[in-house]
């Protein structure tokens, strides 16, 4: 008998994904894919193309270059350079409709955050509700490419980091409601979940271009599961500020220029409190202070995407 339920409910499954929207296309019927093997598929896949603009580190000049020099911090080992430029090979591959992973990184992404069995539309407004810009995902991956996909896909498929990723995607959607004087004020604490998760992996790419996650990476021995953590680490300082402090988007701009200097100056110290955060030590729920931003609340800051950004391959790195 329990044969006979398993196979009706399969049957049932396929019909739910063939009524999805998909019309029984392969991205719907795509099993959900892991972080590992994502992975290994970018480790085997042919991306030459992408590795030939891939830079050695960020050129300075001058002074600017002397410092680094004296004071910075220690080149990467040669043995890391090859997943260096894999990691960065990847931020300059962009989303292929033609390739079956990347369609089934996007539909797990798209379960995942939906709790969903079905599978969804290649195009839609159902991507503007995960916190895209528009009805295509691909436009708004200019400056990480796949990079910003899979980050997001280790996100909410490591068990470890699932709970957090779960509690700031609620909060993405999060409006709160007060009484005060017989009128009813609504503070929107809501934000665009994907573009803020796409911002935090320009952060990471540019810590690592510039050389400021080399100590890590040396001493770990490892490169990709370091920006992962240093990603998850940005994020979840974003969401103790967010909330705690009842941050609008208006202060987006400001807090992910604060997010970018700590990532710089300070990888160690996010990625320790991540660390006490996952082994929920008392100084995990400790909030790193941000500055209040120079803007009023009141004023109008557009949150600007990556699609409208004119990629700098060199110099200064540019929030999005």
């Amino acid at each position: 008998i329990s044969e006979e339920l398993q196979r009706a409910q399969e049957e049932w499954e396929a019909v739910e994904e063939i009524q999805s929207g998909l019309g029984g296309t392969s991205a719907s019927a795509a099993p959900l894919i892991s972080f590992n093997e994502a992975l290994q598929y970018f480790q085997t896949a042919d991306l030459s193309e992408y590795r030939k603009k891939v830079q050695a580190t960020v050129r300075r000049q001058g002074l600017a270059a002397l410092l680094h020099f004296l004071f910075g911090p220690p080149r990467l080992q040669p043995q890391l350079q090859g997943e260096r430029e894999l990691a960065l090979a990847m931020a300059q591959c962009g989303l292929d409709d033609n390739e079956r992973v990347h369609m089934r990184i996007l539909q797990t992404i798209y379960k995942k955050l939906t709790h969903s069995r079905l599978g969804c539309p290649r195009y839609g407004a159902h991507w503007e509700d995960l916190g895209f810009q528009g009805a295509d995902p691909g436009t708004d991956l200019r400056g990480t490419g796949m990079l910003g996909l899979m980050q997001l896909l280790y996100f909410i498929t490591d068990l470890q980091t699932l709970p957090l990723a779960q509690e700031i995607f609620k909060l993405s959607h999060h409006k709160t409601q007060a009484q005060t004087f017989s009128i009813t004020l609504i503070f929107l604490q809501d934000f665009p979940f994907c573009i803020m998760s796409v911002n935090i992996t320009h952060i990471v790419i540019q810590a690592l271009k510039e050389e400021h996650l080399s100590r890590e990476c040396n001493r770990r021995q490892q490169v990709i599961a370091v920006l992962n953590d240093l990603y998850v680490a940005a994020f979840l300082q974003l969401y103790r500020v967010w909330k705690w402090q009842h941050k609008t988007i208006a202060d987006s701009s400001f807090l992910l220029k604060e997010l970018e200097s700590s990532a710089k100056k300070k990888p160690k110290q996010l990625l320790k409190s991540l660390e006490a955060y996952m082994n929920r030590s008392p100084t995990a729920d400790g909030l790193q202070q941000l500055s209040s931003p120079s803007a009023s609340l009141g004023q109008e800051i557009n949150f600007t995407g990556i699609c409208d950004l004119q990629v700098e391959l060199e110099g200064e790195a540019q929030l999005i």
